[in-house]
């Protein structure tokens, strides 16, 4: 069954479903959020999606098996730790690096925000399996 009003409410849901799960991975290290949060956010877009639309449009979307989403992701998180032990502290220890000028416009970037992308990958990954293995059996 085909709701024409559910395909047009998600046309505009899973577009802020999607921005609020990026600001849900931007913000997780200083504040609630992060990679896990974010990608059980968007993985709502994605089932959203599906059932309004099908797991069809949702695989031509996302255009990558779920496995070649999750495997890079489990690799950035657990490569995040490396600058650390490079560093000689221990392994998934903070590091940060400032980009820009020393005043109030740098923009400080750290290892725990690449694995934050990193699981964020890995749980979506994860998410989308689950979401068009159910859908199209």
């Amino acid at each position: 069954m085909r709701s024409v009003i559910l395909q047009t409410a998600t046309r505009l849901m899973v577009g802020l479903i999607m921005i609020f799960a990026f600001y849900l991975l931007l913000r997780g290290h200083h504040e609630p959020g992060g990679g896990f949060a974010a990608a059980l956010v968007a993985g709502t877009g994605f089932a959203l999606f599906a059932i309004a639309e099908g797991p069809a449009k949702v695989r031509a979307a996302v255009r990558l098996r779920p496995t070649l989403i999750g495997m890079p992701g489990l690799a950035i998180a657990a490569l995040s730790g490396m600058p650390a032990v490079l560093a000689g502290k221990p392994y998934l220890t903070g590091i940060w690096w400032r980009l820009g000028d020393a005043g109030g416009g740098a923009l400080t970037i750290g290892t725990p925000l690449f694995f934050d992308i990193g699981v964020f990958l890995a749980v979506l990954g994860a998410i989308l399996s689950i979401i068009l293995g159910l859908e199209e059996h």
